[in-house]
């Protein structure tokens, strides 16, 4: 039986067939297939890019039904920011540092947070067994502090202190009674999920648990609430630009997060402490109000640990973080972030010169290989696993294969996806000016840089193929049939990058530029 199957022809025909379909057809259909993949997903992303709109706040209120008019309300500030403070609660913050809309808007009115009706942050006290201040009570000012005693004689003296984007609460409460009292302190957050967004970007709770980072969504949070236990932590909302959280200088905390009516609430509660007769214990939480900034986080991170991992830069964080630095660096030579691009994607592409390089080298080699190929394929035409064996063969002696042409596309795609998060993230973006657009981290108004960066991608893709047109190549070859897929690429990727940033419709356009360039300089040098 083995010798019959060692002598039939046809058996090993099918085995031959098998191995060449393995090598060749085998992988051109997987990539093609994955890449078809990938431009579906950009399809529906870009369907999704257009800013979502602001949810409308009600006038109902679920959460604040008390009357404050007789609680005095004062101004807190630093250079970054100004506050309303009324009693318990801070609310109206102001970052000084921002336009509202952006490099759109003028420049005296700017980005205001915890400022719709209901939105606030509260720092209080739960004690059992004795009084405590709240939310209506009235402070006395003493100085540069607010003390308010009760009528068990324990004093809280509450000083606040703002520096750059931190607000820190700490209160001395000094118990000058004969027994022992217990102090549990505790904060929160309310506000409205009433921040504009982009598809790509994580917005909504945010809690820092046990030196893990927790994400609950808006939609998640319009189903159920999160609870969680951490020995310290912090806990409140992230926007695309803006951050607000909460952080109880105390051990053993709970931390939960939900939507009560129309308003969406973070709470940060910590075990009690223990306050003997005569003794004082201070307490100390630190609010950050401020922009997702990674070097502000950075400096914000000694205060509340944690906090500067909060930025979600995507899969390919290894490289979307680098970028990002590397942007604002060439920007603080420049002084203009589109600049900064150009000059950030011509130092990318001559990073991967090498492989573009021999890419393009390859698909010279195989644009020579055609009358080969051609007659390979006549002389074979009735043997197809000999045909296939034949191709084979003359690849490995050209040392090319038919997928050498897509290495610089797939080199460019975790590039791609990293830069894409970086302009999401950065608040810098948001108001970067570059010729005729104002914002790079949105689309462009008038769509020209997405046709553009088509007109560049079908002359890029016309040069490559334009040389290795045959009449005589067989259409179901797989050059062929990329051949018949790509030529449809310029028109899909107009469609889907037309609702992208246009700091990344930039960079693409810029790269498809320098890869014609690339293209002419290969076939010059390898004509000599």
């Amino acid at each position: 039986m083995v010798r019959y199957l060692d002598n039939n022809s046809g058996f090993r025909q099918w085995s031959a067939t098998k191995e060449a379909n393995k090598s060749s057809k085998s992988r051109f259909g997987s990539f093609f297939w994955w890449f078809i993949l990938f431009l579906v997903s950009w399809w529906l992303i870009g369907t999704w890019m257009a800013p979502k709109k602001p949810v409308t706040e009600t006038k109902e209120e679920t959460i604040v039904s008390e009357d404050l008019s007789a609680v005095p309300v004062s101004e807190i500030k630093s250079d970054y920011i100004s506050a309303e403070l009324q009693g318990l609660r801070i609310y109206d913050v102001k970052l000084l540092k921002f336009a509202k809309n952006g490099a759109a808007s003028d420049a005296s009115v700017p980005v205001s947070l915890l400022s719709g009706e209901g939105a606030f942050a509260e720092v209080g006290f739960l004690a059992p067994g004795t009084t405590t201040p709240v939310v209506t009570t009235v402070w006395k000012k003493d100085g540069d502090s607010f003390v308010w005693k009760n009528n068990n004689g324990i004093e809280y003296r509450r000083t606040i202190n703002v520096d750059g984007y931190v607000i820190t609460i700490e209160d001395t409460i000094k118990n000058s009674s004969d027994k022992e009292v217990s102090v549990a302190p505790y904060a929160r957050i309310v506000r409205s999920n009433d921040m504009p967004s982009s598809a790509g970007v994580y917005t909504g709770a945010v809690a820092y648990v046990n030196s893990d980072l927790e994400h609950d969504n808006w939609r998640d949070l319009d189903k159920k609430s999160f609870a969680y236990s951490t020995t310290t932590g912090f806990v409140g909302f992230v926007d695309q630009y803006w951050e607000t959280v909460i952080s109880v200088n105390s051990p053993d905390q709970t931390l939960l997060v939900k939507k009560s009516g129309d308003l969406y609430q973070a709470d940060s509660i910590a075990n009690a402490v223990s306050i003997k007769a005569g003794e004082s214990k201070i307490l100390t939480t630190n609010l950050f109000i401020g922009p997702r900034e990674q070097k502000v986080l950075d400096v914000v991170n000694e205060k509340i640990s944690g906090i500067d991992e909060t930025i979600d830069y995507g899969w390919f964080w290894f490289l979307a973080r680098p970028m990002l630095w590397a942007l604002t660096a060439l920007n603080s030579v420049v002084m203009n972030y589109g600049v900064a691009i150009i000059i950030l994607t011509i130092l990318l592409r001559l990073a991967i010169w090498p492989l573009t390089r021999k890419s393009y080298t390859s698909m010279i080699a195989m644009q020579k290989m055609q009358p080969e190929l051609a007659r390979i394929q006549k002389l074979y035409a009735n043997d197809k696993a000999r045909m296939q064996i034949e191709m084979m063969q003359l690849y490995r002696t050209h040392k090319t294969s038919p997928m050498s042409g897509c290495l610089p596309m797939l080199i460019q795609i975790p590039i791609f996806f990293a830069l894409y998060k970086a302009l999401l993230v950065s608040v810098q973006m948001r108001s970067a000016h570059f010729l005729w657009i104002s914002d790079l981290a949105a689309m462009d108004p008038y769509f020209i840089l997405p046709i553009l960066m088509g007109l560049t991608m079908w002359l890029q893709q016309y040069l490559q193929t334009a040389a290795n047109d045959n009449k005589d190549t067989n259409k179901n070859d797989a050059v062929a049939q990329t051949q018949k897929a790509m030529k449809w690429m310029p028109i899909l990727f107009t469609v889907m990058f037309a609702w992208m940033p246009a700091g990344l419709v930039l960079y693409w356009t810029v790269s498809n530029v320098f890869g014609i360039g690339q293209m002419f300089y290969i076939k010059k040098y390898a004509k000599k």
